[in-house]
């Protein structure tokens, strides 16, 4: 018992330690990524993992719950775990930016692997999926040039809207030519920041509601959400072409670049906590009524 508790303690000491190094290392990084997104200061392609402000919180909150079961898992060294470190190593050493931002979930990995193995890396495995889906890097600038079919439907769409509501405007690819003036939709209008946001929150409403485990809700409700993500930003290019068509540009940049667009997609996000209580209360319905039959 007296050696139990000797390891115990050893145990705890050493995870104490690592989470020592882990802020000294990584603290003026999340810093720097909180003031960016909270400033827009960062990098554009960075400003697309903004939803990291409520992710990695959540995250940080998940760890600290199930502490307990961590400690309660036995102390087992998978050689992977060495192999992330390494990794992780090299990328923050390396100087350059973006693989220092990889370092970050790559070395917790690591961590995992090295003090518990696979069981302590399934037990982090979400709050994990949180922080790296919440890193920063070049994802947007390697798909941007493909989202140009999305950028012309936007536009097409946009302008059919438009020309129902009685305005002159006229659709060229990607760019809207309304009342002398042009709008484009360019490729970080097309709504993949407001799509990333959309399925970073809906995983994090499918696990705080236990529907995760479900591969049918998390379908349905992923592919409501994308849906939804789409509809909203075809909307808000319309309402953007209009003030810069009518000249209203103070609204323009409020709903473009200002609070109001942080608004708009806050307003949406909370829009998909009502449709996941609906979607579940449907499928329970739906098993109760073939439980009868």
């Amino acid at each position: 018992m007296f050696l139990t508790a000797k390891n115990r303690n050893i145990s705890q000491l050493l995870t104490r330690l690592i989470l020592l190094v882990l802020l000294l290392l990584y603290t003026p990084i999340l810093i720097h990524w909180w003031d960016g997104w909270l400033h827009k200061s960062i990098s554009i392609e960075h400003e697309y993992f903004s939803h990291g402000m409520i992710g990695l919180p959540f995250a940080a909150y998940l760890i600290w719950i199930q502490r307990k079961q961590w400690t309660r898992l036995p102390n087992k060294t998978h050689p992977l775990g060495i192999i992330f470190l390494i990794i992780g190593g090299i990328f923050y050493l390396s100087g350059v930016s973006e693989w220092v931002n990889l370092s970050f979930p790559i070395i917790i990995t690591g961590i995992c692997l090295w003090l518990k193995g696979f069981a302590g890396l399934k037990l982090q495995s979400f709050p994990l999926i949180l922080i790296f889906f919440a890193t920063p890097n070049s994802l947007p600038y390697l798909i941007a040039p493909l989202t140009l079919p999305l950028q012309s439907f936007i536009a097409g769409t946009a302008g059919f809207i438009l020309n129902q509501l009685g305005m002159d405007v006229n659709v060229e690819g990607i760019n809207i030519f309304v009342a002398g003036k042009i709008v484009e939709v360019a490729p970080y209008c097309a709504g993949l920041k407001m799509l990333f946001t959309t399925l970073y929150v809906s995983l994090m409403l499918l696990y705080w509601t236990d529907t995760l485990s479900s591969r049918q809700k998390s379908i349905w409700f992923l592919s409501i959400a994308v849906l939804i993500s789409v509809i909203a930003n075809i909307i808000r290019n319309t309402i953007l072409t209009f003030f810069h068509g009518t000249g209203n540009s103070a609204a323009f940049h409020w709903l473009h670049d200002g609070w109001g667009g942080d608004l708009y997609s806050a307003l949406m996000l909370i829009a998909l906590v009502p449709i996941l209580n609906w979607m579940n209360k449907y499928f329970t319905s739906q098993s109760i009524i073939s439980a009868w039959d």
